[in-house]
This record gives structure tokens, C-alpha cells and sequence, in this order.
């Protein structure tokens, strides 16, 4: 019978079509090679050899409106040369530090400088110094109160390994050369030691650039200014003048065209912009010259961005062209270019507007979210107004009715439709904030305007449906085909925060979620409604519909799962972990059959098990993202580090207010309002119950998997107040409409009446 096991059915098809699609990619991904090397002399047994040289220039604080073509021709000339990108440098605190910034390269993992200020490296100690960790080699230096950073690094979330670069080096019989403080910092080994060590540029001779395979180069003009003019590391952010900005920028350029000019050829150049100045984030300036990097873009696996790489990326590049191979401990990816045919001027103006748009939607991000839940409060308000206190005029309460469904449409529209914004260049406008809001309302206007277009605007759910499928399938696009509405965009991710740079972030989650869920659900209400009509008894004409009901659930959730956990297109861990025991529940309830908590548990389990299954495939690939990491970690017994703590960040998220309180209040509207009809005169869930077969299977599932999804993400509380944001305005646009559709029989007008049907999953359903 269709009934009996009915969930385990859309169950195992979700795993089975996913499992399919995982085999083809990773069949097409190949498996990860073996790097081996020789021995070289000086090095151990067995070691890869060393094979290039590279000359790593970090330059804290370099931003890319700073480089010109007259103020700064060095690096003008390197950019036309070389392949070029937004450098994003966060570490573990919003601004980065220039400390931060070079114990990251140590490290190839986000590092800090505990307790300290925001300030330029201290001197490193020299030969003939006293040091902790031993005396400096002769003519070296060591990077002072190291045992404590390399402690302190080991133990935050990220364990980070400072001094796995120099090791790197060092194990491969290579030799490491620091130019300025913050090069100390960059190169030293596990003891914190650089071979050799000089404190600028002018004092290394010709002889002494080829000396070693790798050198780092500390030229901090731009820094220095920003501390010149008073900048509080602690506080709001002093402006640097023009003049004074461009006088430290001609000052950086000269100090890299002495660099330029003492390396031997063959050398790989890298420039980095390393950290930030002052409290405020921004991408700062990324280049390489020489390495067979063609002119163009930088882009990496990490960011699947053209134009931006991270800074926890420059470790892993620096190695691949010494010829290193990367240890696991190093997180970052490989810099690669997409050559261009544009000019020098066009790309650091689309480096530089890069910028721009991340700087602007951190400023608007969390005012949006305030704006967008007070809105839809006071949509509540209004509908519970309206609701108790409409008069007898029939009239009068049917304008208010379909002016509130409208309202309601439009708020479900707008998280959607803040994806769309970001087809627009409004960052460039004088103000941005205003063109921002105007275009997310003119894109919500016109996805309203599709739901109430044809003739589906007469059904309680259907224009909810129009909306939610709209939703998901703007999301399932965007990361098909390189997620490039995710970057900057008021429900997606930033690349100063860095979280994420492809795929589905936490909110883009919980948001494609719940659409997938409604949309499935409402799209099953085709078929179980098929057959209606005076011949064959209800209950007949119900069941018949069951079959193709489970099977519109099960392939919509197959399809979910698939844009969700696929590391080519979402790469969602914790995504799947909800998504696939929502629509299993969804499938059961759709069949009339109870979810009890043994299933539910069963259904978790199962998602546990797909998501483990897609992280060792990746894992198994060339270029594994942070799920075949996940694996990998497993495998190495770290797992634990990483599950607790995305469970520390979900605990924490409870202090995020703009999510919290709005979250709190529409939790209270719905048990108060929609729920408890003794408090009411209408129950709006009871009565668009009696007008939809789906709609409580819609909404119960809705919520699991926004709990769900809670729970098993560092985003916490962010989860629900996304899924929220769409789910409850389209079930108050459901109910009021069921109203309206109540008014219309009441009056005698021939408009067409949906049926009235026991919901799905509803005691009476399950009996059948």
C-alpha cells in the first residue's frame, strides 16, 4: 500500500539519486595524487626538493584605489605584468593586524598575535641577543616571544601551526631570508628562526636576493601612516588625508621597486596587502608576477571567485611554487589566474569596485534584517487589527483582506529578491543604501506581481507557491553557475567576513531550504486534489492522488539535496543534515502516515550518514572543499575540534539581537495569533487548513528543518529567523486569502471556492 513505509521510500531515493550523482563526480574528479620528490642535500631523506624561488612582498594595509599608474608605477607595472586580486585577510578577529597577518602565512591557517596592539611587528632579536628560543643563527634572527605565540596559536579553534612554512623550507634543505620585522614573523620556523635577516630592502645585496628559495619583504609606509595620523586600533578610525595616503603609497612603491629590481630572474613576485588598518576591514591588494601566472585575475579553490583570493591561500601558493607539497595543516588554496584581455586601468577599477560593494553592504547587512523583521511584525499587527476589529461591511473587510495577502506576498518576496538586488551595481550609487532598498522592493514587486498574475492568484496557497519556487530556484541557479548573487549580498556572505565564498552560506541555507519544503509541499496539493468530483467517493479520489503526491515530494527533495550538499554546487555540511529528514517527514505526512520521534531520529541518522558519504568522496578528489576536509579530519581524530566549535558559535548566536528579538517576537505572534483560537475570533492556520490538504505538512516541516538546521549550524538563531522571514508571511498571505475565499461564499458570488479537505497528516487523514 502507498501508505506503508512511505517515508523510508522518499528516504531512500533522496540517498540513492545523490549517491548516483556523487559516484559521476567523483569519477570525474580523479583522486588525489601523491607528491614525492628526492632527497636534497641538506634536507631529510626522502624530502621533495625545492624547485623555484619566490620573493613574497606583504605590505599591510594596501588597498587597491591606492595603486596608479603616476603615483605608483612599480606596482602599476606589476599589476599589467601579472595576475591580479582582492586579498581578503580576516584572521580571527574582524580587522587583521599586520602581526596577524604575517603568523597567518606562518601558518597557512587564520593566526593571531594574543593580547596585543594593532601595531607594526617588534624587532626581531639578532645575533649576539639573548632569545628564549636559543640564540639566532649567525647573520639570522628569531622572532621575539615566540614559544608564546606558538602556544597560544595551538590552542584557539583553528590550531594554528605557526612556523609550518619555515619548517616547510627548512625540511627540504632550503634556507629562509627576512627582510623587515614582519618577515621574521612570516618565515620563522617551529623556534620562530629566519637563516638570514635584514631590516629593509637597501641593505641586501645582489648576491644576497638569490641566496635563498624563498624570501619575505616587510614594507609598512602604508601602516605607518594610518598609526602617523592617530588610527585607534581599539576604536573608530582615524581618516588619513589624501596627501598623506598618497605620500605613503609613493613611499611603498619606491621600496618595491628596489625588491624588483634585486631579484634574480626566474623569480615568482608576490605582493599581499596583509592586513587591515585599523578597526576598519576591507580587501586589500593581491599580485603575482612570473610563475606562469598569464595577466588576468586571481581566483582559487577556496573563493571559486574571479578577482579573490584569501590570505590563508598565499601559504599554499608560496609552496606550490617552491615545489612543496602542501601539509594538511595548511588550509588555503592554491593561487591561480584566469587571464584577461582588459586593460591595467579596467582591472584594478573592477579590484578597487570590489571593495566598494563589500564596504557597502557591511554597512547596510544589519539594519536590513532589522528593517525586514519590524516590517513583517507590523504586517502581523496589522492582520491581527484587522482581523479582530474589521466591521460589518462586507466590503470594507474584503479590501482590507487582499490588501494584507498583498503586503504578506510582498514580505515573502523580499528575501529572494535581495539575492536579485545584487544584479544591480548599487553600490556605486551616491547612495547606495536608498538604491539598495528601492531594488530589492522593485524585485519583490515584480515576483508579487507574477503570484497574483494568472489564475492561480484565486487559490490560498498557490501564489505562495509561485514565490517559493521562484526562491529556490533564483538560489539553486546562483550556485549552479558560480554563486556569484551569494558575494555581497544582504542574505548571502561578505568577503570581509570570509566565512564563505561559494556555495550556500547559512542564511542562503535556511532560506532555499524552507522554499524547497513549501514548494514541494504546495506542488503536492495538484495531485491529492486530482480526481475530486461527485462520482467517485472522497476518500477514493484522495488516495489515488497519494502516489504522485510522495513522488512530486521525493523529487523535489532529491533535487534539493543535491544543490545543497554537492561540493561543485552548494557544499553544505550541515544543509543536508536538514534537509533530508524535513522531506522525509514531509513524504510521511503527505502518505497520511505519523512521524514519531524513533523515525524522526532515523531520518537524522540517515542525514548524517549522506552527508559523511559526500565528504569522503570529496575527500577522495583532487581539490577537496571544507567537506572533504571534514573527512579527512575524521580520519585524524580532529572532527571533534570542528563539531564543537560550530557548536560554541550556535550557542553564542543567541547574543545576535538583531536575529533574536525578531526571532522571539514572531515565535510569540504565532503561538498568540495564528495558534490559539480562543484568544481570537479567527484562527487564520485553522481556516487556511480547511482550504489547503498541505498545509500543515507544510509548515510543521517548514520549522523542523529550521530547527534542524539550527541546531546543527555555527549560524544558530540566524537559521529560524531566515526561515521564518519567508515561511511566515506567505502562511498569513494563505490565511488571509482562506478569509477572503470564506467572504466570497458568504456573499453569494460566483467565484470559484476551493474544496475544503482535512489536512494532510491531521488525525483524520491518518486513520485512513
Amino acid at each position: 500500500m502507498i501508505a506503508r513505509g512511505t517515508g523510508i521510500g522518499v528516504f531512500l531515493a533522496v540517498v540513492v539519486a545523490v549517491l548516483g550523482g556523487l559516484a559521476g563526480s567523483a569519477l570525474a574528479a580523479g583522486n588525489v595524487p601523491v607528491t614525492s620528490g628526492n632527497a636534497m642535500p641538506g634536507g631529510q631523506a626522502g624530502a621533495p626538493t625545492i624547485s623555484g624561488r619566490v620573493v613574497i612582498i606583504g605590505i599591510p594595509g594596501l588597498l587597491w584605489k591606492d595603486v596608479d599608474p603616476q603615483r605608483t608605477p612599480a606596482l602599476w607595472g606589476l599589476t599589467g605584468q601579472g595576475a591580479a586580486g582582492g586579498l581578503s585577510v580576516r584572521t580571527t578577529k574582524v580587522n587583521t593586524c599586520p602581526t596577524d597577518g604575517w603568523l597567518t602565512l606562518s601558518a597557512g591557517q587564520r593566526a593571531r598575535l594574543a593580547h596585543g596592539d594593532c601595531a607594526l611587528p617588534s624587532s626581531p632579536i639578532i645575533s649576539g641577543q639573548p632569545s628564549p628560543s636559543g640564540p639566532p643563527p649567525p647573520g639570522g634572527a628569531v622572532a621575539p616571544g615566540w614559544p608564546a605565540i606558538k602556544s597560544d596559536n595551538a590552542g584557539t579553534s583553528y590550531h594554528a601551526q605557526v612556523g609550518l612554512l619555515g619548517d616547510a623550507v627548512h625540511a627540504a634543505g632550503g634556507c629562509t631570508t627576512a627582510i623587515g620585522p614582519g618577515a621574521v614573523f612570516g618565515l620563522g620556523d617551529g623556534n620562530g628562526r629566519v637563516d638570514h635577516y635584514a631590516a629593509s630592502p637597501d641593505r641586501v645585496t645582489a648576491a644576497e636576493w638569490s641566496r635563498c628559495a624563498i624570501t619575505a619583504v616587510d614594507v609598512d609606509e602604508m601602516f605607518r601612516a594610518f598609526l602617523d595620523a592617530g588610527v585607534d586600533p581599539h576604536g573608530d578610525q582615524v581618516p588619513v588625508e589624501e596627501d598623506q595616503r598618497a605620500a605613503a603609497a609613493s613611499a611603498v612603491d619606491r621600496r618595491v621597486a628596489q625588491v624588483l629590481s634585486g631579484v634574480p630572474g626566474g623569480t615568482t613576485v608576490l605582493v599581499a596587502g596583509l592586513s587591515d588598518t585599523g578597526v576598519r576591514p576591507g580587501l586589500r591588494v593581491a599580485v603575482v608576477k612570473g610563475g606562469g601566472y598569464e595577466p588576468g585575475f586571481l581566483t582559487s579553490g577556496a573563493t571559486r571567485q574571479d578577482g579573490l583570493v584569501t590570505l590563508t591561500d598565499l601559504t599554499a601558493t608560496a609552496l606550490k611554487l617552491l615545489g612543496l607539497p602542501q601539509p594538511k595543516e595548511a588550509v588555503g588554496s592554491q593561487w591561480r589566474s584566469q587571464p584577461s584581455g582588459t586593460s591595467t586601468k579596467a582591472r584594478v577599477g573592477a579590484l578597487e569596485d570590489e571593495d566598494v560593494a563589500a564596504q557597502a553592504i557591511r554597512n547596510v547587512q544589519t539594519s536590513f534584517y532589522w528593517m525586514l523583521f519590524a516590517v513583517q511584525l507590523v504586517l502581523y499587527g496589522i492582520a491581527a487589527l484587522a482581523l479582530r476589529r474589521v466591521g460589518s461591511d462586507l466590503r470594507s473587510r474584503a479590501r482590507v483582506l487582499g490588501g494584507t495577502r498583498v503586503i504578506a506576498l510582498l514580505g515573502g518576496s523580499a528575501p529572494g529578491a535581495s539575492f536579485l538586488a545584487g544584479l544591480m551595481p548599487w553600490w556605486r550609487s551616491a547612495h547606495p543604501t536608498l538604491v539598495l532598498i528601492c531594488a530589492v522592493l522593485g524585485f519583490a514587486g515584480l515576483m508579487t506581481g507574477a503570484a497574483l498574475a494568472g489564475p492561480w492568484r484565486r487559490s490560498s496557497f498557490a501564489p505562495g507557491l509561485v514565490i517559493t519556487g521562484l526562491t529556490a530556484l533564483i538560489l539553486a541557479l546562483d550556485v549552479m553557475t558560480g554563486s556569484t548573487l551569494q558575494l555581497n549580498t544582504l542574505m548571502g556572505y561578505t568577503a570581509l567576513v570570509a566565512g564563505r565564498f561559494y556555495g550556500f552560506g547559512n542564511q542562503a541555507f535556511a532560506l532555499f531550504a524552507v522554499a524547497a519544503i513549501l514548494t514541494a509541499a504546495w506542488l503536492a496539493e495538484y495531485p491529492l486534489r486530482a480526481g475530486h468530483g461527485a462520482a467517485p467517493p472522497r476518500w477514493l479520489a484522495y488516495r489515488d492522488g497519494k502516489a504522485a503526491a510522495v513522488g512530486v515530494v521525493a523529487l523535489v527533495g532529491v533535487i534539493a539535496v543535491a544543490v545543497d550538499g554537492l561540493p561543485a554546487w552548494g557544499s553544505d555540511f550541515g544543509g543536508v543534515l536538514a534537509i533530508v529528514p524535513a522531506f522525509a517527514m514531509l513524504g510521511m505526512m503527505i502518505a497520511g502516515r505519523r512521524v514519531s520521534p524513533f523515525r524522526l531520529l532515523l531520518f537524522c541518522v540517515g542525514g548524517l550518514v549522506l552527508v559523511l558519504l559526500i565528504s569522503y568522496v570529496n575527500s577522495r578528489s583532487a581539490n577537496p572543499t571544507h567537506l572533504g576536509r571534514f573527512w579527512q579530519d575524521l580520519m585524524d581524530g580532529d572532527a571533534w575540534d570542528v563539531v564543537k566549535r560550530k557548536f560554541t558559535a550556535m550557542i553564542g548566536s543567541l547574543g545576535y539581537w538583531p536575529f533574536t528579538l525578531p526571532l522571539a517576537a514572531a515565535l510569540g505572534f504565532l503561538f498568540f495569533v495564528l495558534v490559539r483560537p480562543n484568544r481570537w475570533r479567527v484562527s487564520l492556520l485553522n481556516r487556511s487548513y480547511e482550504h489547503s490538504i498541505t498545509m500543515r505538512p507544510a509548515l510543521v516541516c517548514a520549522l523542523a528543518v529550521g530547527v534542524i538546521g539550527t541546531l546543527v549550524n555555527d549560524s544558530g538563531v540566524v537559521i529560524m529567523s531566515v526561515a521564518f522571514s519567508l515561511a511566515t508571511p506567505l502562511m498569513l498571505a494563505a490565511g488571509v486569502r482562506s478569509l477572503e475565499l470564506d467572504l466570497i461564499a458568504d456573499t453569494g458570488r460566483s467565484e470559484p471556492r476551493e474544496p475544503r479537505e482535512a489536512s494532510t497528516g491531521s488525525p483524520s487523514a491518518e486513520r485512513q
